[in-house]
């Protein structure tokens, strides 16, 4: 299986699904990680500001950061190998990256768009076509 490793900018804390006002990317790729997961892809994500030292030992991340500055991150890896620079990739991308096919079609919910995948709310924020649960 695939290796999937996320080093996101500098962040409040480790998903940066915290504070006044949170990117509605950051929960939306959270819960992408978390599907990654329980497909059995291992994930791993670092955070600038509190794992500085991952991102300095790792020569490919080193590298990138050197030549193009902090404006690669968040920097994608699978195996090892950049695949995203810049952007969080959505979960189509994602499984494909990992070797993954999606099998089933997700349509947003509009009414739980709101609180998709916070963590202060389990409410589903997608489902496939039968309506059940997919985040």
């Amino acid at each position: 299986m695939a290796k999937v490793q996320v080093f996101d900018p500098a962040m409040c804390c480790p998903t940066g699904v915290c504070g006044p006002s949170v990117d509605p990317v950051l929960p939306r790729f959270a819960a992408d990680l978390g599907w990654l997961k329980e497909q059995g892809i291992e994930v791993e994500r670092f955070n600038l500001s509190q794992e500085p030292t991952v991102f300095a030992t790792n020569e490919t991340v080193r590298s990138a950061l050197k030549e193009r500055g902090q404006e690669v991150l968040p920097l994608v890896l699978v195996d090892g190998r950049i695949v995203a620079e810049g952007t969080y990739p959505g979960r189509e991308t994602l499984a494909a990256l990992a070797g993954l096919r999606l099998t089933k079609k997700l349509v947003v919910v509009a009414e739980a768009e709101s609180a998709c995948c916070s963590d202060d709310d389990d409410e589903a924020c997608c489902s496939d076509e039968e309506g059940s649960s997919c985040c």
